[in-house]
């Protein structure tokens, strides 16, 4: 697996998810990369009205 990878889990109601399969299978993505998509969006607006967010290298660990 790509270091660069964050594992993560998801606790979400289940007919919230399986809604939200129904659209990202509807753009033909999977959940998980559905997820991927959205948090881009989310920090390039944020970033957009806020500025650059700071990541420290450390952090990334």
């Amino acid at each position: 697996m790509d270091d660069k990878l964050l594992r993560y889990t998801l606790r979400v109601d289940w007919i919230l998810f399986q809604k939200f399969r129904y659209i990202a299978d509807s753009k033909g993505r999977s959940a998980n990369r559905e997820i991927e998509q959205y948090l881009k969006r989310c920090v390039a607006e944020y970033e957009k009205v806020n500025g650059k967010i700071p990541i420290e290298p450390e952090s990334l660990k």
